[in-house]
């Protein structure tokens, strides 16, 4: 039986606010299986479902055909309560995607809507290893203040003499910022996540970085220390470039890249095997010109220029590759973006090279890296923002969907959730 706690004071509320606690995952399991997969595929799924779920699969894949046939089994009763949950689910989400500001009137006696709220407090990371990247806290602190986020905490690792770049001081007080924490790496990002004696405790931890703070910023997620913006690891490029793009821009854009470090990537997809042979040689008399010490003199190794046979194969490979930045480098280019499915940020045409993005030209520059672009946007206003819905349930509302809602809740065996609403109707 619940506990009745009157008036608690602001330690129990705390306390209150905490979540039933579970035992812990096994960590190592999971490597374990996701590996067993890997080497495995579709032979560990079923043996992995005979071990923890004790059915013993003859087949993975429900066809078209046979989930038609297993529809068919379920009653009418409970397929129309679908329907309706279903046309008023679809109607919520399709009209409120086209005006965040709408109130839908699922029927008479029933309105939903939303609302979107700032997220506070929330970190944000700020690399600063190799250089100060002052264009981060303006990528970052901006949509930030846009949002209405009230506590924004900001870590980023010292210079040599134990403090900030002058440019990343200048940016933070710009935006308003009014404290910064010198830490960088995963240390930085722990102290987000779990809050130490100076840093804060933040919701959601923002920014780009190395591999280690990447890995870190997944490892507080998946811990459900923090929600993330998106992972953004090392920087990457692809150009698709036709026979006319002109190869010295294009191998700028590509070294500007590599520059971020000795893990960043550069591609270069075309269809002609003359531009690639330029790219390459001019890639080399720049290369001479940024010096031996540049990162962009060990990153240019892992680069590719790939030859294919037309240009819907370049955009085939290009949303399988999922880049960062996707530059399209040819002629007519604005005439090609329908192919274009995923990608972080795209630049339309040889003048549009993404240093510009980087800091100046408005969108921002904090997006998400190694093929995450299939699944993650970049960071916006709306990453800072959470949404909540609202619903308000009449007498008559009630009374009309009701019954179907105690359908669905009875076939699931909720019988708890349909007393909820069946008491209610019984005092109409």
């Amino acid at each position: 039986m619940a506990k009745i706690i009157i008036y608690p004071d602001s330690t129990l509320q705390k306390k209150l606010c905490e979540r039933p606690s579970s035992s812990l995952v096994d960590i190592s399991t999971i490597s374990k299986i996701f590996r067993k997969v890997e080497k495995d595929g579709d032979q560990a799924l079923i043996e992995l479902t005979r071990k923890y779920d004790r059915v013993n699969l003859k087949k993975i894949i429900i066809g078209k055909n046979e989930l038609k046939k297993l529809s068919r089994r379920t009653p009418k009763e409970l397929r129309n309560a679908m329907q309706l949950a279903y046309k008023n689910i679809f109607n919520f989400h399709y009209k409120t995607f086209e005006n965040n500001t709408a109130i839908i009137k699922q029927a008479d006696g029933v309105r939903a809507w939303k609302k979107k709220a700032p997220i506070s407090p929330v970190g944000l990371y700020i690399p600063g290893g190799r250089a100060p990247l002052f264009s981060t806290v303006l990528m970052l602190a901006i949509p930030a203040s846009i949002a209405g986020c009230k506590d924004v905490v900001v870590c980023t690792p010292p210079n040599r003499e134990g403090t900030l770049h002058p440019a990343i001081a200048f940016a933070l007080d710009l935006c308003g910022i009014q404290t910064a924490y010198l830490c960088g790496g995963v240390q930085a990002v722990a102290a987000m996540a779990l809050g130490t004696q100076s840093v804060p405790r933040v919701h959601k931890i923002f920014g780009p970085g190395n591999a280690w703070v990447t890995a870190a910023k997944q490892y507080a997620l998946i811990q459900g220390r923090v929600s993330i913006d998106l992972p953004a690891g090392p920087s990457e490029v692809l150009v698709i470039a036709d026979d006319r793009a002109n190869p010295s821009w294009v191998a700028a854009d590509l070294l500007s890249q590599c520059e971020h470090g000795p893990e960043s990537q550069s591609v270069m997809l075309t269809t002609s095997l003359n531009l690639a042979k330029s790219v390459s040689h001019e890639a080399k008399t720049q290369l001479s010109v940024l010096g031996i010490h540049s990162p962009a003199q060990i990153s240019w190794k892992n680069s590719r220029l790939i030859v294919l046979k037309n240009l819907q194969e370049c955009f085939d490979f290009s949303n399988r590759y999922a880049p960062e930045h996707l530059i399209l480098h040819m002629s007519g280019a604005s005439t090609f973006v329908h192919n274009v499915w995923n990608a972080g940020s795209v630049f339309i045409g040889p003048y549009s090279t993404e240093p510009l993005g980087d800091y100046i030209t408005g969108p921002n520059h904090t997006l998400p890296t190694s093929g995450y672009a299939a699944a993650w946007s970049g960071v916006t206003v709306e990453s800072f923002v959470k949404t909540i819905s609202f619903q308000e349930i009449s007498k008559k509302g009630i009374h009309y969907l009701g019954p179907y809602a105690i359908t669905m809740a009875e076939a699931e065996g909720l019988h708890a959730h349909a007393k909820a609403i069946q008491i209610r109707l019984e005092n109409l």
